[in-house]
């Protein structure tokens, strides 16, 4: 059975389906309907893009990984809406307002994140995010036409907006650009191999996967300078300006998650995890003297192993290493 956190991110998540390495594009539909995905084919993704920009109506909750120009239009008192935004780990995402018709000072506001929000949890979470949490937000209400456009810092972004008046709404436009070195990545599928490289950037860098998972780490390069490897460092991370780091939680931020491994040695081989928490983060601190690069991969925990596991997330949150 999913846990809350799983069940609400099941809602505002796109969990994009691999199927021999091509990547099909999701959208979630109103929850009220049978099927929740609906599946926009590789095919329909090139006619679009050598044709003439998607367009779509938004809902008050909704997903988008794709493309596009969207339009929300109220058809009654919207209090509590908001779109998640997500591409590719190596994509960042564009939000642009077109067209805005909502009264700010009657209650409304249109707002862009850079990042997610979920239960007052940020992802990246402060500690991660190389801008302040102010300068993170867009509000309409308050800029208006001066800045009309902002672009992610990572593979996520969201809008969130209130609408009092029936009729009023707005009109984004969604474009997505490169990142040749991603940070901060939400992973759209619960199986996958990923490559993560910093190069001299004093900073940290998550991967968050939102299931349990098995994850296997499989080349680590640590305080790697022109060719050559640094001094041999001590035993244990502390005090160590470089290091990898896996965490389990029941959220989505990772500062506030549970520590259960550290990596301050590079290493050539295999190091595997069994991971029963509902959300599993893998993060990369680094000082920035040198190039790191971790490369790892991770598949979902099937409902057998997790039930042959321990009986609470606290409990089994705590890795089985193998």
């Amino acid at each position: 059975m999913l846990s809350a956190f799983q069940f609400q991110c099941h809602f505002v998540l796109i969990f994009l389906a691999a199927s021999k390495g091509q990547t099909r594009y999701l959208e979630v539909r109103d929850a009220g309907e049978d099927e929740p995905f609906l599946l926009l084919s590789e095919d329909l993704k090139r006619e679009l893009s050598a044709r003439q920009i998607y367009r779509r109506s938004l809902r008050c909750i909704d997903m988008l990984s794709i493309e596009g120009q969207f339009t929300f239009t109220a058809d009654q008192p919207q209090m509590h809406c908001a779109t998640f935004f997500i591409g590719e780990p190596d994509e960042l995402i564009t939000i642009e307002y077109n067209f805005v018709s909502i009264d700010c000072k009657g209650g409304d506001f249109l707002k862009v994140f850079d990042g997610w929000i979920l239960k007052g949890e940020k992802f990246p979470s402060c500690l991660d995010h190389p801008l302040s949490t102010s300068e993170r937000y867009l509000d309409f209400c308050e800029t208006g036409n001066i800045q009309r456009s902002m672009k992610s810092s990572q593979n996520v972004a969201m809008i969130f907006f209130r609408i009092h008046q029936p009729g009023n709404g707005f009109t984004v436009t969604v474009k997505k650009s490169i990142n040749p070195f991603p940070c901060n990545i939400m992973s759209q599928t619960p199986t996958g191999r990923f490559t993560m490289v910093v190069p001299h950037q004093h900073r940290n860098c998550s991967f968050s996967i939102i299931y349990p998972v098995v994850m296997k780490i499989s080349d680590l390069i640590l305080g790697h300078l022109n060719g050559l490897f640094s001094k041999k460092q001590p035993e244990g991370c502390s005090g160590v300006g470089d290091y990898v780091q896996v965490l389990g939680g029941t959220g989505l931020d990772p500062s506030k998650m549970f520590p259960l491994a550290d990596y301050c040695q590079s290493f050539h081989g295999s190091a595997q995890m069994k991971i029963g928490c509902d959300n599993t983060v893998l993060r990369m601190v680094s000082s920035g003297k040198y190039i790191n690069r971790v490369t790892f991969e991770y598949h979902q925990l099937d409902l057998q192993q997790i039930e042959n596991g321990k009986n609470s997330i606290e409990e089994f949150c705590v890795p089985s290493i193998g």
